[in-house]
């Protein structure tokens, strides 16, 4: 097979989400089959850059801190230590190989310019140097390329949050003019839906600059076809059990949460959000306990949150919708992914998406990268099995053949109730009738039908002196050995209570399954399946489960939350990989149904032609 390889480089690569996806992309063009060969991939966190290899199968990962010394202390608060240096456009050119990239791909970080960040410390000098690296890191790029390599990369893409538009205003009028100076043709949206891109069982709205040298590509570069969101149920359905870490690996644990969060879960309606807890008739709900078979769950009326909540806190999606976007702060509280927590303060700015319920038939909410509380990252799973046994509080007619006598044949589990027509009930009955007098006030009058059933015929004689059995009622304590069990063994016969301490206490972790009023299992996502959701690989290059090493579990999704999807990356690589094979063949100029992507910044006179 001939192969053309464009080379390509990535600048705060994370754990690799870009680059595996550009890995992936491919076009072929007249004869030939386009690829992109990666140079390397920059970032500061060693434990990132060694995840990014161990995702990607290939070692080009490059630890390298781009803060400029202010920067450094207004982010750490202090001065960098003695054996720190600022990095400059040679350390970029030997970490590019000595090459200048066709493909530069650059993702900033994007905490001080996210909206899960509060107005204030988004504008604090701290936060404002992280955002800088925006500009710092494509200024030092280009200024590598042109001095050691005399050109500057064909194509350059950079990926962030669309509040980059409001929070990052001046750092994009910065960029823009200093792509404009290396004549690129420029295009800056903040609508771009990943998960239409690639597919994704997630809507995955971002911001994109797309830059094309109009030296090097004077053709178009056209927009990926949009594909049909999946749902997340689609993305989960195949994927091993939740828990299952052999199958699903390290990642698919459930996290451990408090027993009030897994009852308020439960009551949070597939497709809705803590708002929804204020419409529920608490009063009339209790929790139950049924072995093998789930439980109910509880309104909480403490949570007394107001109207003035954002969309999708709490928010329980729908399996046969599209998922909000998967985000870094990938916490129940942050994101469609969980349920209202009563000692959550309401105020105006907070987080959409906390504690969101999604649906299996639906796709998920953004990934973010924090904990259960913080996002989209509870599902409504359907896997549980909550039918009741047949015959269950069956009552039984008086004149048909009883039903099979068996062992559990208590009310709850067979039919164990009749109906009796014995007592009549009819208009007229007499007074007195199976009346027991008491034994200290004067006795009804005797009439001619002196029976129990036509008069006050009975009485509460205290003379018997008799007490029922011991251990009638009994209720055993649940650190002490049993009383023995006997065969007419019943709470009205003997000691057939225990008090049992394993209903935890509101603020107890652990994971409990509560079968919700839909009769779904209203669950956290695993780390697993947010990597799925992100369109991570289900396994790593080496067979084992996805998985990221080095770091906590609440470490590795906000590394999930924060990656590119691999598959967007991989469609939106096809078609600047197919841009690249038009280019080399000296198209100036091809059809497609796609709308353009990146058009000239010429403006073209219109001429007559006589």
């Amino acid at each position: 097979m001939n192969i053309e390889y464009k080379t390509s480089a990535f600048l705060f690569a994370g754990v690799g989400g870009a680059t595996a996806g550009a890995m992936r992309s491919a076009a072929e063009y007249a004869g030939r089959v386009y690829k992109f060969k990666v140079l390397c991939a920059i970032d500061s966190d060693p434990i990132a850059c060694r995840n990014h290899d161990l995702i990607t199968g290939e070692n080009t990962s490059v630890c390298m801190d781009l803060f400029t010394r202010w920067q450094y202390e207004a982010w750490h608060g202090q001065k960098p230590p003695k054996d720190w240096k600022e990095v400059t456009a040679w350390d970029i050119w030997q970490a590019f190989k000595e090459q200048v990239p066709f493909f530069l791909f650059l993702s900033p970080p994007c905490k001080g310019l996210s909206g899960l960040l509060p107005g204030d410390k988004a504008a604090s000098e701290k936060y404002q140097a992280l955002n800088y690296l925006t500009v710092h890191g494509l200024e030092l790029s280009l200024q590598a390329c042109l001095e050691y390599g005399g050109s500057v990369p064909a194509i350059i893409q950079l990926e962030n949050v669309p509040r980059i538009t409001t929070r990052g205003k001046a750092l994009l009028s910065k960029i823009k003019k200093l792509l404009k100076k290396f004549g690129y043709a420029v295009s800056i949206r903040a609508d771009h839906n990943l998960g239409e891109i690639g597919g994704l069982g997630q809507n995955r709205v971002r911001f994109l600059i797309l830059a094309r040298h109009e030296a090097q590509l004077p053709n178009f570069i056209y927009y990926p076809e949009r594909k049909p969101l999946r749902t997340i149920g689609d993305v989960l359905s195949d994927l091993p059990a939740p828990g299952d870490i052999v199958g699903g690996g390290p990642l698919h644990k459930l996290p451990r949460l408090q027993w009030k969060t897994w009852m308020r879960l439960a009551l949070i309606p597939a497709g809705g959000d803590w708002r929804d807890l204020n419409k529920i008739d608490w009063e009339n709900l209790r929790v139950t306990h049924t072995p093998r078979a789930g439980s109910t769950a509880v309104s909480d009326p403490r949570l007394q949150i107001s109207g003035e909540g954002k969309t999708n806190l709490y928010r329980v999606q729908s399996v046969d919708e599209a998922a909000t976007c998967v985000t870094g702060a990938a916490g129940v509280n942050q994101g469609a992914g969980c349920i209202s927590d009563p000692n959550l303060s309401d105020r105006s700015n907070r987080h959409p998406g906390v504690y969101q319920i999604v649906r299996a038939d639906e796709p998920a909410p953004c990934v973010t990268g924090t904990r259960f509380g913080s996002g989209a990252i509870a599902v409504a799973d359907p896997r549980v099995n909550t039918k009741l046994m047949p015959d269950s509080y069956g009552v039984q007619e008086w004149d048909t053949t009883a039903k099979t006598v068996r062992s559990a044949n208590r009310i709850m589990q067979s039919a164990g109730s009749v109906s009796d027509p014995r007592v009549p009930d009819r208009p007229g009955r007499y007074t007195d009738q199976f009346r027991m007098q008491s034994v200290d006030s004067p006795a009804a009058t005797v009439t001619g039908a002196t029976d129990v059933q036509n008069g006050a015929q009975l009485v509460a004689d205290p003379r018997i002196n008799s007490a029922p059995r011991a251990d009638t009622m009994g209720v055993q304590d649940w650190n002490c050995t049993a009383k023995t069990v006997i065969g007419s063994m019943d709470v009205h016969a003997g000691a057939a209570a225990v008090a049992d301490p394993r209903i935890p206490d509101d603020k107890e972790q652990g994971v409990w399954t509560i079968v919700s009023l839909d009769g779904t299992w209203h669950r956290p996502l695993t780390t697993y399946e947010l990597a799925m959701l992100q369109s991570f690989p289900t396994h790593l290059p080496d067979g084992r489960p996805f998985q990221l090493e080095g770091c906590s579990d609440q470490k590795a999704r906000e590394y999930i939350g924060n990656a590119v999807p691999r598959e967007a990356q991989e469609e939106m690589g096809n078609v600047l990989l197919l841009a690249a094979a038009e280019a080399d063949a000296n198209v100036g100029f091809a059809l497609s149904w796609q709308p353009v992507w990146v058009a000239p910044t010429k403006e073209e006179s219109a001429q007559l032609i006589q």
